[in-house]
């Protein structure tokens, strides 16, 4: 199955396409896109990844599935296109990225300049019907990305794994402390912000950690 994907990530997950429960994954996505509109587009489902090498991912945000409203989807976990409103999580992440490093809270919602800079924004599950959110659920994204973060956590080094949210805390369990940072806190949510994912200073603490294992910190 030919997958259009950045290459380093299709020599690492290769294996990964040929796997019946990803062919059932594919056959399904075809079956939807006849009656339901999909998000992200098709060719941005694996946007995270062909923005962000894997030789290149210093740093990991996980999210759940995209936003499920028209134009928002572009296939990077929390983000949004440029000219689209940010939405409610987008803006609290802004609000602590503003209170902890001092700069001006970004007038965009597109992330690709942190995926440029090593931050891979991956959703758990990579498409989304239009006002469904939550709709491919069980259906093989949770099994593909918990083989991404497996590869990236067992092959890579001193990657900050930023981890918003009971989900996402849970799916990344098996992530080495010893070997990578591992950074917890309440999502960014409105329901959950005020819980300590505000003052919480992790962008710091990232920037902090990739400095001292001579990496190029992220210019958030």
């Amino acid at each position: 199955m030919n997958i259009e994907i950045e290459k380093s990530w299709k020599k690492k997950l290769k294996n990964e396409f040929d796997k019946q429960y990803f062919i059932s994954l594919m056959d399904f996505l075809n079956s939807e896109v006849v009656s339901q509109n999909i998000f992200p587009p098709r060719k941005l489902i694996f946007n995270a990844f062909n923005s962000c090498a894997f030789d290149d991912v210093k740093v990991v945000i996980l999210g759940q599935d995209p936003y499920h409203r028209v134009g928002q989807a572009h296939g990077l976990s929390f983000s949004v296109p440029s000219n689209v409103p940010k939405p409610p999580s987008l803006k609290n992440i802004f609000k602590e990225l503003s209170s902890d490093l001092g700069v001006p809270i970004p007038q965009s919602g597109n992330l690709i300049r942190w995926a440029n800079q090593g931050v891979l924004l991956l959703n758990s599950i990579l498409t989304v019907r239009e006002g469904g959110p939550g709709s491919h659920k069980g259906r093989g994204w949770e099994i593909f990305t918990d083989n991404v973060i497996k590869k990236i956590a067992n092959q890579k080094e001193n990657i900050v794994f930023m981890l918003w949210g009971a989900y996402a805390q849970k799916k990344c369990i098996s992530v080495s402390k010893k070997k990578h940072l591992v950074i917890k806190t309440p999502h960014p949510s409105p329901f959950s912000v005020y819980r300590g994912f505000f003052e919480s200073k992790q962008f710091t603490a990232c920037n902090k950690y990739l400095l001292a294992h001579e990496k190029q910190p992220i210019n958030w």
